[in-house]
């Protein structure tokens, strides 16, 4: 790498102008995606950046932009860097606070915000911020109006700025999710931003489409997180076609997908669970959920048979499991794959470790699976899966380039090229951070002889019961979450007799699950049996949870929250992170009459040794 990011846009546009870089919805018709060339986004992104030179712009200036996910993330990010500005992610639902606190800790000079809200957001925080002097509204016209001030600043001004730009200047200043205390922001150059993105072209691009087709990818991921703009890098630095999609619920998902018809799939593990739950959902509707499970089942067994051979542990998959696969690809598998738009062939998942099963199914039913690990303060990728030697259940082994270690006390250590510069105005946290070129995590977890990482949490979410046993509450959680009624789990139990969780449900499933309950009969009874059937169903979905673990480990009471889980009410980062320290006291009552009922259902005092809760004991209740 020789410059920055904004480099690999111009040399395809001079390579191969024709080439279709972005597709857009056409505004006559939002189900037909439009192309836009490489030289036609050049010429945006050049149009965009005189706008910035004249507004004053000038290398090191940081503006923030908060939008979804859309068209004008790419020009605006591009132009930015082409000027040798920085880039500052904002959520677009984040609050007052947040919003005042990242500006002034970035030192913005301008703010791009998407509508009057975002303006009026920005707007109750501006007397804090001296330093800011632009607030661009896209939905106001404010980019048209930024290239038509631009047109008297040479074109050569853009190019003479971009060519000094330096693989180690800052890129992007991404704030981390925040889930104790302010977020802070982590100092990305360049070579950070590129490095993952080039390790996973090297080794993976030949996966994202069949042989001789441009890979496609529809983001929909925000630009706000590390993810999203790796993607966006990804497709721009791998010349792949990249559609933006900036609503994240099931209908506009759904409708994107069939139309764009991406050729790979890019996600978090919420995502693939809920498709996997609405792919069971409507063949239980349509009267096929026997035949569903049993594809699904021979699924999982079939990608296990093939993980087994190409580790070298097993001969793959029999003759009689290779029919049962070909039965049910041209009966369900297909149909499935036509649900998300016909050409999907591979998929990526990140942001948390995705559930074993789950990735077995999608990759029996032809969407091979690739779970990966990264966090902020990498630029994304750490580890990916090898191709044709994937390991289900782990996150993979380190990208090319990359390290990683697993300290005494179970903690991750990574060394590698996309490692953060450091953490803006933290430079007592930053030496925290990194210890020897080592970057300490705070995630937990192990590699295997093979160099397989497996994430089973972050160190600071390790529960604490009072008995002393020490519970890593993620792969509960994970674990609770395939069950197609749970939506959300909050495992609890810090300085507790046992292990707890705070469960929200999936109100259409859940209202599938009711319609399918058999009689009718009085309204006061049939609320008794819904009452009582649902909590059995809870209560295996927990049980199957527990399975692995050891009974210290397992969940022992449970409670059914009234609400979901949202970064609407604070209990939800921007990137779907538990903020687990706001859910505790919101719902403190609910966690202390959820142990106080247990105690009682065992009719004796809570023992301090969670050991000696008999098997017997219902606490359950």
């Amino acid at each position: 790498m020789q410059g920055g990011l904004a480099d690999s846009l111009f040399e395809t546009a001079d390579r191969d102008p024709t080439l279709a870089l972005i597709a857009r919805p056409s505004d006559a018709s939002p189900a037909t995606w439009s192309p836009v060339t490489a030289v036609e986004l050049r010429d945006e992104v050049v149009d965009l950046a005189r706008g910035f030179i004249a507004a004053g712009l000038y290398p090191g200036h940081r503006v923030a932009v908060m939008a979804r996910t859309r068209h004008e993330w790419t020009v605006l990010c591009y132009a930015l860097w082409a000027v040798g500005a920085e880039v500052v992610p904002l959520h677009p639902t984040s609050s007052h606070d947040q919003i005042a606190w990242i500006l002034k800790d970035a030192n913005c000079v301008g703010v791009v915000v998407e509508d009057e809200q975002g303006v009026m957001t920005v707007g109750s925080a501006c007397a804090s911020l001296p330093q800011l002097r632009h607030v661009w509204q896209l939905d106001a016209g404010a980019l048209s109006q930024l290239v038509e001030r631009g047109r008297s600043i040479p074109l050569a001004s853009v190019d003479s700025l971009r060519r000094i730009v330096l693989p180690d200047s800052t890129a992007v200043i991404a704030y981390t999710s925040g889930t104790t205390g302010h977020p802070r922001g982590c100092a990305l150059s360049h070579r950070n931003l590129a490095s993952p993105c080039d390790a996973l072209l090297a080794e993976w691009r030949h996966t994202a489409a069949a042989p001789g087709k441009q890979p496609a990818i529809l983001v929909f991921l925000p630009f706000s997180h590390v993810y999203g703009l790796m993607l966006q890098g990804l497709c721009v630095r791998g010349r792949l076609l990249m559609g933006h999609e900036a609503e994240l619920h099931e209908k506009a998902l759904s409708s994107a997908l069939l139309s764009f018809r991406p050729t790979f799939l890019c996600g978090i593990p919420v995502i693939f669970e809920k498709i996997y739950k609405n792919f069971l959902r409507k063949a239980q509707q349509d009267g096929y959920g026997p035949l569903f499970e049993r594809a699904a089942h021979t699924a999982r067994r079939f990608a296990g048979a093939v993980e087994r051979q190409q580790l070298g542990t097993g001969p793959g998959p029999n003759l009689e499991l290779r029919a049962q696969h070909t039965f049910y690809e041209k009966t369900v598998y297909r149909k499935l794959r036509a649900a998300l738009g016909g050409r999907v062939c591979g998929a990526m998942s990140g942001g948390a470790p995705l559930n074993r099963q789950l990735a077995l199914f999608y990759t029996g039913i032809g969407i091979l699976i690739h779970d990966g690990y990264g966090l902020t303060e990498t630029s994304g990728g750490i580890t990916a899966q090898p191709v044709e030697r994937q390991k289900f259940g782990t996150v993979g082994r380190p990208l090319p380039g990359t390290q990683v270690r697993v300290a005494e006390d179970g903690e991750i250590l990574v060394r590698g090229p996309s490692v953060f510069q450091g953490y803006v105005n933290d430079v007592p946290g930053t030496r925290a951070a990194l210890r020897g070129g080592w970057l300490a995590t705070g995630d937990i977890g192990r590699l295997d002889t093979e160099g397989y990482l497996t994430v089973t949490g972050r160190k600071k979410d390790v529960i604490i019961t009072s008995g002393g046993r020490s519970v890593a509450p993620a792969a509960l959680e994970e674990r609770l979450r395939v069950h197609p009624l749970i939506h959300q789990a909050v495992v609890v139990g810090d300085n507790r007799p046992c292990v707890g969780a705070l469960i929200t449900l999936d109100p259409e499933f859940l209202a599938h699950w009711r319609r399918s309950l058999p009689g009718p009969g009085e309204a006061s009874s049939r609320d008794v049996r819904e009452e009582n059937a649902l909590r059995e169903e809870v209560m295996r979905a927990i049980a199957a949870a527990n399975t692995p673990m050891s009974r210290s480990e397992s969940i022992r009471v449970f409670r059914i929250l009234p609400e979901p889980l949202d970064p609407a009410n604070g209990m939800l980062t921007p990137s779907m992170k538990l903020r687990r320290d706001a859910i505790s006291r919101h719902f403190a009552a609910e966690i202390d009459a959820m142990y106080a009922t247990s105690s009682r259902g065992a009719r004796r005092s809570v023992p301090v040794d969670p050991f000696s809760w008999a098997d017997s004991d219902n606490v359950f209740q």
